[in-house]
């Protein structure tokens, strides 16, 4: 997601500095992984351009919790939208569309599913869907 003034970053002459030499070892309430690239990644392609990609993000993670959260899961969504690319969980959208079985389920089970088919993924890219806390 756009963290802080990424346009101001951008500004300085400096960036990278010191002050963002440790900003993704650790996460809080949100995951911290990805902040560094995505700030480059933001540089490269534009802010305009990686402003679009986070609202489609936004609007996917909203879509997920309203119909695929049981409750518990949260946190779970939030680190598949920051995490993984939007390819990535185009790709699990489109498992979930032409599952023809999916809406005949329970809630819980259709949750179990798509956290499943997203753990899949992750699981192929390396990617722990799971926070990191300081020790």
């Amino acid at each position: 997601m756009v963290r802080g003034n990424v346009q101001y970053c951008f500004e300085c002459a400096l960036y990278p500095c010191d002050k963002y030499q440790h900003i993704d070892d650790f996460d809080s309430f949100i995951t911290h992984r990805r902040q560094k690239r995505d700030m480059e990644k933001a540089r490269m392609v534009g802010v305009e351009c990686y402003t679009r990609e986070q609202i489609e993000k936004v609007q996917i993670l909203n879509r997920l919790l309203a119909e695929y959260d049981d409750g518990r899961r949260k946190n779970f969504f939030c680190l598949v939208i920051n995490l993984l690319e939007l390819a990535e969980i185009h790709e699990v959208i489109g498992q979930i569309k032409t599952d023809d079985e999916l809406h005949t389920r329970s809630r819980k089970e259709q949750c179990a599913y798509v956290v499943s088919k997203f753990q899949d993924i992750a699981g192929r890219r390396g990617v722990e869907l799971k926070l990191r806390r300081k020790k």
